[in-house]
């Protein structure tokens, strides 16, 4: 079954930010677009680049009013012990939730159960709490957060305007599309 459109599942969590440990649940997702990013686990190798590529474009991310919570099987403690020892986990100001109990990974279908870690699982919430999209990779493929911005950005734009679809390779400032009878065998 595909979580396009669900509601998120509710959750509390540990989790780690600008140097304190915070609760965190599924009611602070609601009212505001948030990225869920979860990957398999700190001190690892995929890992670091993907969070550091966050991190660089975080202040974007901001802008367009959404949030970034990262997720990993791992404790919020071990995400702190990172973010001392990391250079380029040193330069995350967002959220990164601990899920040892691997309650969130479940909820959100990308636990591996035999392992205990997170797939590369990345997922955009509406300030309603439903997910909009929904992208998994393997564990050695790292994901762009420039291609996530993008997305992001469609994502919000098909929410603001309501019978407007955005084409492939879509960016803002460019030609929607408006379905109807009349665009039918002709795109």
């Amino acid at each position: 079954m595909s979580l396009i459109n669900t509601e998120i599942k509710p959750f509390k969590a540990k989790a780690f930010k600008a140097s304190k440990f915070i609760d965190v649940s599924d009611a602070d997702l609601k009212g505001k677009w948030s990225v869920v990013f979860f990957y398999p686990a700190d001190f690892t190798f995929v890992c670091p680049t993907e969070l550091e590529d966050l991190a660089d474009n975080y202040a974007e991310f901001q802008k367009l009013g959404v949030e970034i919570y990262s997720v990993s099987t791992d404790t919020h403690f071990s995400h702190k012990a990172w973010h001392d020892a990391s250079p380029a986990i040193s330069k995350i100001n967002f959220t990164m939730i601990g899920d040892p109990t691997a309650t969130i990974s479940r909820n959100f279908d990308v636990l591996i159960e035999s392992e205990g870690l997170a797939d590369r699982g990345t997922f955009v919430v509406d300030p309603e709490g439903r997910i909009q999209i929904v992208e998994i990779t393997a564990g050695g493929i790292g994901r762009d957060a420039k291609e996530l911005l993008r997305k992001v950005k469609a994502a919000q734009y098909v929410a603001a305007h309501p019978g407007e679809v955005c084409p492939a390779k879509w960016k803002e400032g460019e030609k929607t599309l408006a379905p109807s009878l009349d665009l039918v065998g002709k795109i």
